[in-house]
């Protein structure tokens, strides 16, 4: 805790509206923006090694948080406080850090495979201030932040190959492979008998978790055998048809992610319905939005 009340003593405005910027970096949404750019506009063997190590890391940092349970810093030490702002996104067990993991994840297998230096040197800027700006805003400790990230670099040097010449290779084994890590974990959640008094938040949250993992990473099997048999889609296109193409393709994600979520609650329950959600999330960003494709290639060619 001496770290933390270090960070809490060095709390200044500016900084402190700095560090609430910094630490969205290691959001959901900042994940599948990338994902989703990296997909449809960049490189698709490249999208498939940063969604995996993506959705691993998640699955690890998830089954880490419900079995350790540690709690937050300022539930460790009621003397300790936070910044108000990051209470909301707080939400669940300390250990390890889920934000730390997701940036560190993210940008850091971005950084792995580009040879732009500025976009090599901001993502491991991004990749170095996200797990400081989760201290700073009194979220995490360093246990916390240095285990999310050491895990997220592991997983980035494993799935390496995943972004090489020999992808192929590689692809259908590490497809087995998450969906068993997320088969496996669905169970652990659903069938570990877990202590009474364990928080009921933190546990519903992990059930969820689960199920969204599940559905998401069955999707992304579909869309990679789908993509490989049949679509062969091309990311080309001017860059002006690009940026059409991600601001219209995440408006479509987003609607089916927000859109769907009471209807699908209300028909088949909230645990199966975040599965399906999340499965039919993958297949619009990975299959029905790239039928398109040849449209905006189209247009780069009458440029």
């Amino acid at each position: 805790m001496d770290i933390l009340y270090w960070f809490e003593s060095i709390r200044v405005p500016v900084l402190n509206e700095f560090m609430l910027l910094v630490t969205r970096f290691g959001e959901e949404t900042l994940f599948l923006v990338a994902a989703m750019t990296m997909l449809w506009c960049v490189d698709k063997r490249k999208s498939y090694y940063l969604l995996a190590v993506g959705f691993l890391g998640l699955i690890s940092n998830q089954f880490l948080k419900i079995t350790c349970r540690i709690p937050r810093p300022w539930v460790l030490d009621p003397e300790f406080t936070i910044l108000e702002q990051a209470r909301e996104a707080a939400a669940g067990y300390s250990f390890p850090s889920g934000h730390t993991q997701t940036a560190v994840g993210t940008f850091g297998s971005i950084a792995a495979v580009t040879k732009n230096r500025v976009v090599k040197t901001l993502c491991v800027a991004i990749c170095i201030l996200v797990p400081i700006s989760r201290m700073y805003v009194g979220v995490h400790t360093p246990l916390d932040v240095s285990v999310a990230a050491v895990m997220a670099l592991l997983l980035i040097c494993v799935l390496q190959p995943m972004a090489g010449e020999k992808s192929k290779k590689w692809m259908p084994w590490i497809m087995g492979g998450m969906v068993l890590c997320a088969l496996a974990f669905w169970g652990y959640i659903e069938l570990f008998p877990f202590p009474a008094d364990i928080d009921a938040h933190n546990y519903s949250s992990a059930v969820s978790n689960a199920y969204k993992f599940l559905g998401a990473i069955v999707g992304f099997a579909v869309v990679y055998i789908v993509d490989e048999k049949w679509l062969h889609f091309e990311v080309k296109a001017v860059w002006w048809a690009q940026i059409i193409k991600v601001a219209i393709g995440f408006v479509l994600v987003l609607l089916v992610k927000s859109g769907l979520k009471a209807p699908l609650n209300a028909l088949i329950g909230a645990s199966a319905g975040a599965a399906v959600r999340y499965f039919l999330i993958v297949i619009v960003a990975g299959i029905v939005w790239p039928l398109s494709f040849k449209f905006f290639k189209g247009l780069g060619n009458k440029e």
